[in-house]
């Protein structure tokens, strides 16, 4: 499959460009990883980089003698999910940058497993890597260890929080931004106002409740009387229980599934029920054409390419990065055809609203699940927030037991 995504992109696949109207890109994965424009614009209280804020901390390596690791939790060549779109990632730097095959070296282990991780990160070392992406959460700490081992190696982590402001920094993205538009597109498509949401972990994990929360504001914007019903894995990739979670909501009478979690099983089990979905790391369309409503999706070839080109012209600080819809970073796809009346136009006025500011998503007042009010009137919660402080759940979120 790499193979035949490296083949597509030779070939001239079409170009992402900026966002405009109700998901901003047509395109399948497979022309998304060839985005050019991954210039770094996103600065705030966070951590996040500006064009040029990489600035200054080597010579730069010659682009030949680049070679770039990469850890990921499950097989790219499964085809969806996860690693697949980090992966398509990896393929759009590559392509964008001319590097050969030989110059990316993949490893899949499991990121709970911290002694392969240690191992399988000491392996990219010794073939003469000196970058390494760590893509999963669980590789944060031991990336880290690896990191102060080795400082003439650069380390780039997905997800957490950790860095040191040298040789290993933190990249992630404003997904809630993308999760936020799909909760409306299931909120305007669910006729039993009952949605479920397949979670890899539970409320004490703020990226994936800050996403869920997010989802369910959009849910709420555009239908009060809908829940969204939680089922939580424990796990960022478990084939077996994110199918059970799954099938235990389809058979509570969900009509909407959403997820964030590794699988697809939540959208193949969508439409062998008969029901719909909202896909989740790349455009999920493809195995589910009767479900996918639209499918929140990561260009993460922006990040990749933007981060690979500093070390190669040595204007890599180690900054954190952590773009949004604006910078290209995350999107949705184009609405499937079968989407109710009216949303597009529901999508079109939320999205407008995150590109010229005027909203933000987790803005004013929020009442959680048990009654507690976050935030206050006229202010929006701020990214520190938002990455690491999300330990609540909005009013119209139901957690079951898988």
């Amino acid at each position: 499959m790499k193979k035949q995504i490296a083949g597509l992109i030779v070939a001239g696949i079409l170009i992402v460009g900026s966002l405009t109207g109700c998901g901003g890109s047509t395109a399948e994965p497979d022309d998304y990883v060839t985005n050019k424009g991954y210039e770094l614009t996103a600065k705030d209280t966070a951590g996040g980089v500006s064009e040029g804020d990489l600035a200054g901390a080597s010579t730069g390596i010659a682009k030949e003698d680049i070679k770039v690791g990469v850890l990921y939790i499950s097989d790219p060549a499964d085809g969806s999910g996860y690693s697949y779109t980090h992966d398509l990632g990896i393929l759009g730097m590559q392509s964008n940058l001319g590097l050969s095959e030989t110059q990316i070296e993949r490893k899949i282990v499991e990121d709970t497993d911290t002694q392969g991780t240690a191992a399988a990160i000491e392996e990219c070392i010794s073939d003469g890597c000196n970058i390494i992406f760590t893509t999963s959460w669980g590789y944060m700490e031991t990336t880290a260890e690896m990191a102060e081992k080795y400082p003439d190696v650069y380390f780039s982590h997905g997800t957490g929080y950790l860095s040191n402001g040298t040789n290993f920094n933190n990249y992630f993205g404003r997904i809630y931004q993308a999760r936020y538009l799909s909760g409306i597109v299931a909120g305007m498509n669910t006729t039993s106002n009952q949605i479920g949401y397949v979670a890899a972990q539970d409320i004490s994990n703020s990226e994936v409740t800050g996403g869920i929360d997010a989802f369910a504001i959009g849910v709420a914007s555009v239908n009060p009387d809908a829940k969204i019903y939680v089922a939580v894995t424990n796990s960022w990739y478990d084939a077996e229980r994110e199918e059970a979670a799954a099938r235990m909501l389809l058979d509570m009478g969900c009509d909407v599934m959403a997820q964030h979690c590794d699988t697809p099983y939540p959208m193949t089990l969508a439409q062998e029920y008969g029901v719909y979905g909202i896909g989740y790391n790349s455009d999920m369309s493809k195995e589910t054409p009767q479900a996918c409503l639209c499918s929140v999706i990561w260009n993460w070839s922006a990040y990749y390419t933007a981060a690979v080109d500093s070390i190669i012209n040595g204007t890599w600080s180690g900054e954190n990065y952590y773009g949004g819809i604006s910078e290209g970073l995350v999107q949705i796809t184009d609405l499937a055809s079968f989407c109710a009346e009216g949303t597009q136009e529901k999508v079109d006025e939320a999205l407008d609203a995150l590109l010229n500011g005027s909203s933000n998503v987790f803005d004013g007042e929020m009442r959680t699940n048990t009654g507690e009010i976050i935030g206050s009137a006229g202010t929006t919660l701020d990214d520190a927030t938002i990455t690491g402080a999300m330990n609540w759940y909005y009013e119209n979120v139901v957690v079951v037991e898988s």
